[in-house]
């Protein structure tokens, strides 16, 4: 099975996302979670970049995760205990995420 795609709507723009069948539910919940974060920090009205409100809010949303997981999980896993993929994953959404703040020079 081929992945479908869908049009999705974050603070005001579309975007077309690929989503695995059956993933339809989790997707849109994600875009709705990354939406409402975003139009926080937008509507804050100190800033207005869409790339720093964007950067701003997957921060939010990891360090909200992680309080999660370690909250629900007495044992972390370390980043070489993840499988693979995860790890190569991690490493690249790091690598974005240090390209944009050396490009910005800071996130406020």
């Amino acid at each position: 099975m081929s992945a479908q795609q869908l049009e999705v709507q974050i603070m005001g723009q579309s975007y077309i996302l690929g989503c695995p069948p059956g993933g339809e539910e989790r997707l849109l919940a994600a875009v709705h979670k990354v939406d409402e974060a975003m139009c926080k920090i937008r509507d804050a009205g100190k800033i207005k970049a869409r790339d720093r409100i964007a950067v701003l809010a997957a921060l939010n949303l990891a360090f909200d995760q992680a309080e999660l997981a370690a909250s629900t999980s007495p044992v972390s896993t370390p980043v070489a205990d993840l499988p693979q993929p995860s790890q190569e994953r991690l490493t690249q959404l790091l690598g974005r995420l240090d390209q944009v703040i050396e490009r910005d020079g800071q996130l406020i």
